[in-house]
């Protein structure tokens, strides 16, 4: 099987992945225990992982273990950093990087946000798969995942799940390979 770009991110059914603040509270509206949407069986498929230096920034301020320390992890920034263990600071051309890993053998490759590098990645039709939970909140205003001025892709549904909690997840693989 080809290795594949997947985005797997929630939005508000407004289409806001955070809050203008960047605040991401509202996501515990679906907390359930003993659920998580499909995330562990996700995450085993995958070995690598791209992330914008912003999304980074808020993983980091958790509190918490950093995820993605058993995978290597490409931090897309605009200032040059040293790498951190298997924390790799990118800000080469996105084509480059991903044609790179795409060729490399092993799993997927997560793109675990933010709203710049997912319309930075979509722009040069990169992602393959989009995976995005729609979380049954309204909020207005905030942080757009998909911003306009980009061309469009022509996505296909490849499966869709509801949930108890009012959460729908939505697969859709891109059809137009640009």
């Amino acid at each position: 099987m080809p290795k594949k770009l997947i985005l797997y991110i929630a939005m508000s059914l407004d289409g806001y992945i955070a809050r203008p603040d960047g605040n991401l509270d509202w996501l515990s509206s679906v907390e359930r225990p003993g659920e998580d949407y499909g995330y562990a069986d996700f995450v085993r498929t995958v070995d690598t992982v791209i992330m914008g230096r912003k999304t980074y920034d808020k993983v980091l301020s958790f509190g918490i273990p950093f995820p993605h320390s058993g995978r290597a992890c490409y931090i897309i920034t605009r200032q040059e950093r040293a790498p951190d263990g298997n924390v790799v600071f990118y800000s080469g051309p996105l084509t480059e990087l991903v044609t790179q890993l795409k060729s490399q053998p092993g799993g997927h490759i997560y793109c675990d946000g933010g709203a710049e590098l997912v319309n930075a990645l979509r722009r040069d039709n990169l992602i393959d798969t989009y995976v995005v939970s729609i979380i049954p909140v309204l909020l207005g205003s905030g942080i757009r995942l998909f911003q306009d001025g980009s061309p469009g892709n022509t996505l296909q549904l490849m499966e869709s799940k509801a949930f108890d909690s009012g959460l729908v997840q939505l697969m859709y693989e891109r059809v137009d390979k640009g």
